[in-house]
């Protein structure tokens, strides 16, 4: 199964072919309000200004014009664009139109988000300044993020769980529990259980691609000379 496919089919976007989907003990049959997704293509509406595009979905529940704006504006702050409520899209850079469209997903109040690959179209300082913003955003709203990503740092910084998924057929390989210490932020990057998790990572997607072997009567791993990267 893609990635892709399997978040569409949490999300309510298509059916499975066979088995189910279940939240709080709820089988997923299509959309609903308390599942919110982030994509990573360009997705704010280049017609409407910070603001609106927060409020979009606010509006499309039918909340009324002064409580809509008033909860935009805070999830504007949250997100760290106070000040932009007024600019259109093409005034910003990439990294803030997808602020913006975290704070239009997390302004419904969604109790699930599903990211996929949020970050995948912003150079590696961007990706990691916006890695620890969305920790602090997760902290202060409380929801569960299901982030898609095909970074392996940016896997072990954000994440508290990681589910490595094999290549052809997609399976779930194994599942990785982070002891990061929390509140999380850049420093973590520095030190031996952030360095750990990334080995621990990187030897699960080398071996699913079949690249490595195993010495006989040893635990050390030997790299073929035609290794090659891991998309």
């Amino acid at each position: 199964m893609r990635k892709t496919t399997l978040l569409e089919i949490l999300s309510g976007l298509r059916e499975p072919s066979e088995g189910s989907i279940e939240i709080n003990g709820k089988t997923v049959k299509g959309p609903q309000p308390s599942i919110g997704i982030v994509f990573q293509e360009e997705s704010t509406f280049p017609w409407r200004t910070v603001l609106e595009n927060v409020e979009f979905g606010l509006q499309m529940h039918g909340v009324n014009k002064k409580e809509r704006k008033e909860r935009a504006r805070k999830m504007i702050s949250l997100v760290g664009l106070e000040g932009f409520e007024q600019s259109f899209p093409h005034q910003l850079s990439g990294g803030m139109r997808q602020r913006v469209a975290i704070a239009r997903t997390l302004v419904t109040q969604p109790e699930i988000v599903v990211m996929d690959e949020p970050f995948g179209a912003l150079d590696e300082q961007t990706r990691i300044l916006l890695g620890g913003e969305l920790l602090k955003i997760v902290e202060q709203t409380q929801a569960t993020i299901i982030l898609v990503t095909h970074s392996i740092q940016e896997a072990a910084l954000l994440s508290d769980k990681i589910l490595v998924l094999s290549a052809r057929p997609g399976r779930m390989k194994t599942i990785i529990r982070s002891m990061l210490p929390k509140p999380r932020d850049s420093r973590v990057l520095t030190t031996e259980e952030y360095a750990s998790i990334t080995r621990e990572i990187w030897s699960n997607l080398v071996e699913e691609e079949g690249l490595i072997s195993r010495h006989s009567g040893e635990g050390s791993l030997k790299y073929h000379d035609s290794i090659k990267a891991v998309k």
